[in-house]
């Protein structure tokens, strides 16, 4: 099966020049397929049924921890380009571009409205040809509400990428970032109960 999954997620070059499709025709099927599937089974169904959507997912390839919370309304590109650790979270509006893997850690959250985008175009090739690089989010980190994570970034552990915030740049371990672009604002520090 794996096999078949890195088959149809090769990512075609075309050098005659023409415009060709960027996908292989079975990755194209499979998309339409989990299309279908994620109106009918997905997207509608009540918030509380994670473990469902999960189950849905890992038909399709995903590989998705134990007890991730994956919302309804969140929308993923490709299903077997999706890796989810143990506690992860997508939450409803995320946009899953994940045109190549993209990979939560344990813990990790994508909050509301977040868009974690794996695919570009290069602007300097005429047929405009797609570029694809994966992202990951470490384990404890959290993307807050409509933040933005470019092609090829890693978020790592702990890392706080603010609201509405945007990168382009791999972000340190426990720093808090802000902004459009992205600036490490301070250091993330967990308060830990005492007794």
């Amino acid at each position: 099966m794996s096999s078949v999954i890195e088959l149809h997620m090769t990512i075609i070059k075309d050098n005659s020049g023409l415009h060709g499709p960027s996908f292989t025709l079975l990755n194209r099927i499979m998309r339409a397929l989990w299309g279908l599937v994620y109106i009918i089974l997905f997207r509608y169904t009540p918030r509380p049924m994670h473990r469902w959507r999960a189950f849905i997912l890992r038909i399709f390839g995903a590989k998705i921890g134990n007890d991730c919370l994956i919302y309804p309304k969140a929308i993923i590109w490709a299903p077997w380009a999706l890796e989810m650790g143990d506690f992860s979270c997508l939450a409803n509006d995320v946009n899953c571009y994940n045109q190549a893997n993209i990979t939560l850690g344990e813990h990790a959250i994508v909050s509301q409205g977040a868009h974690l985008c794996a695919g570009t175009h290069d602007y300097n090739d005429p047929d405009f040809q797609l570029i694809a690089f994966p992202i990951n989010i470490g384990k404890n980190s959290w993307i807050c509400a409509e933040a933005f994570v470019g092609p090829g970034v890693t978020v790592n552990e702990g890392a706080v990428l603010g609201a509405r915030a945007v990168t382009f740049k791999d972000l340190d371990s426990w720093k808090v970032y802000a902004g459009n672009p992205a600036r490490m604002i301070k250091e993330r520090i967990i308060k830990f109960a005492t007794l």
